[in-house]
């Protein structure tokens, strides 16, 4: 990829990064490849397309990154869960075959899974001895009649979040526009019903938390066109200029994918939340505030009320049990005030937030929600975590699954909320597991078990009868 390119993903106008005195993302370092390198952040945009082969061109190593390490779930296909590689080695750099392995790659993909599309992705290796992706892609695409799109994004190129909006901005480029939507059924039960398209960007599908508000949706009349990329298909991606709205869902990372898609197909935009009852029901009013249509209005508020009552019954005896409790929480991005928001909603007092990704706006949301004294984390090594948790009182972590042993180590409760997880957290019904799981953590038997002293660490024992003060005595005394 151009310098030249590369610099224009980097200065994204719509993000809260760019500013007069900062202009874009931070360049990369040299060697440095700290939470992500590009083409880690490509795959993790672009994976969930459940039906399309994805094949990394390039040394074994980089098929094992980002493959498979995140929650998402697909309700058909399951052709992304193979990780595909042209397996490059020594001898086919020094020999010039590596462009044939991939071109061979590509026909074995095609003739033995049939998928629809292939997605072929740069690597540091393939970027640095000028393998032409895009000629190998056109001449498979012509070959075999199917799309095969590359993905310019090695992994030198910057950091994950330059991948994603490489990955998004590849869509836009090569995918979105090439195919019309289907006409929307009509529903017998209700045959006057106004259908809106919509689009989800940056909705990853972990652990079904799409599927939470589907049916939210659905009921509404908003049909998803495409949810790139949880759970989704490449005839989906296709049809996204056909949206009448959209919603960037806790991914800053993508906004070039929703501001193209305003300026080239007049979409409106918002960036908005699933997490907490107050984030959801304000996502679906924005919703229906941008497509302007007054009866929509009235049945989303009506959807709101219904929901909004059932989903506070619902969790009554879990907030009786959860209000007081102190969260030490430590995400990253949208989630760090998000993630705040659900946790007050439950009665529970967030001591600390972590901000490592978060944008200044991500930052101000928080000290709304917590208020200018919100302890903010710009550093979260273990030490620093646990050093906190005593300060504040914590009595729980809630983090990503990286410092699950951090917790485990100082016998102090932990929640996953990163992608590693199990249980989905979005939606009305995802306000109920998260408080479920929160209180399954918190009253579970093992910590009082593990926080009482050893048998052989306490101070006097009884034994046949006679307190002995230590095992150290009784030891002796047995010889």
């Amino acid at each position: 990829m151009k310098a030249a390119d590369l610099a224009a993903l980097r200065d994204e106008p719509a993000c809260a990064h760019n500013s007069q005195a900062k202009l874009g993302c931070a360049r990369p370092t040299p060697g440095a490849a700290a939470g992500g390198c590009t083409f880690d952040g490509a795959q993790i945009a672009l994976l969930p397309i459940a039906d399309v082969a994805h094949i990394v061109h390039g040394p074994i190593a980089c098929a094992g990154d980002s493959w498979d390490n995140r929650g998402t779930r697909s309700s058909g296909p399951a052709l992304f869960k193979l990780g595909m590689t042209t397996d490059l080695n020594e001898q086919d750099v020094i020999m010039g075959r590596s462009e044939k392995r991939l071109f061979h790659g590509i026909k074995q993909a095609i003739d033995r899974y049939s998928p629809a599309a292939v997605f072929v992705y740069s690597t540091c290796v393939t970027a640095l001895i000028g393998d032409d992706l895009e000629a190998i892609c056109k001449a498979a695409t012509e070959r075999w009649g199917l799309p095969v799109i590359p993905i310019d994004a090695a992994g030198f190129y910057g950091n994950k979040n330059l991948g994603n909006r490489i990955a998004g901005e590849t869509m836009i480029k090569r995918v979105v526009g090439s195919r019309e939507p289907e006409p929307p059924p009509v529903d017998p039960t209700r045959p006057n019903l106004r259908v809106h398209d919509i689009n989800l960007i940056g909705e990853y599908n972990i652990a079904g938390e799409l599927w939470n508000t589907l049916p939210l949706f659905d009921e509404l009349g908003l049909r998803v066109l495409c949810s790139l990329s949880g759970d989704a298909r490449f005839r989906e991606i296709q049809t996204m200029h056909r949206a009448e709205a959209n919603m960037v869902v806790c991914s800053r990372a993508m906004l070039n994918v929703a501001r193209k898609l305003q300026e080239r197909f007049g979409a409106p935009w918002f960036e908005g939340s699933f997490y907490g009852i107050n984030d959801v029901s304000t996502a679906l009013r924005t919703f229906a505030h941008l497509l302007n249509d007054a009866d929509l209005t009235q049945r989303t508020e009506t959807l709101i009320a219904r929901e909004e009552a059932q989903v506070r019954a619902a969790l009554q005896p879990w907030r009786e049990r959860l209000q007081g409790q102190r969260a030490l929480l430590y995400t990253g991005g949208v989630k760090s005030w998000s993630i705040v928001s659900a946790l007050q909603e439950l009665g529970m007092t967030v001591v600390a937030t972590g901000t490592k990704k978060s944008t200044e706006e991500d930052k101000a949301r928080i000290r709304e929600l917590m208020g200018e004294e919100a302890h903010l984390i710009d550093d979260g090594n273990p030490s620093g975590l646990l050093d906190l948790a005593r300060t504040y009182h914590a009595d729980i972590l809630v983090a990503g699954g990286r410092n699950l042993y951090t917790a485990l180590k100082a016998r102090l409760p932990f929640l996953d909320v990163n992608q590693e997880r199990e249980h989905g957290y979005a939606g009305y019904r995802g306000m109920i597991t998260l408080a479920q799981e929160l209180t399954r953590s918190l009253e579970s038997p093992i910590w009082s078990a593990v926080r009482r002293p050893a048998p052989w660490d306490q101070r006097s024992l009884p034994v046949n009868g006679r307190e002995i003060e230590s095992v150290q005595r009784l030891e002796v005394a047995h010889g």
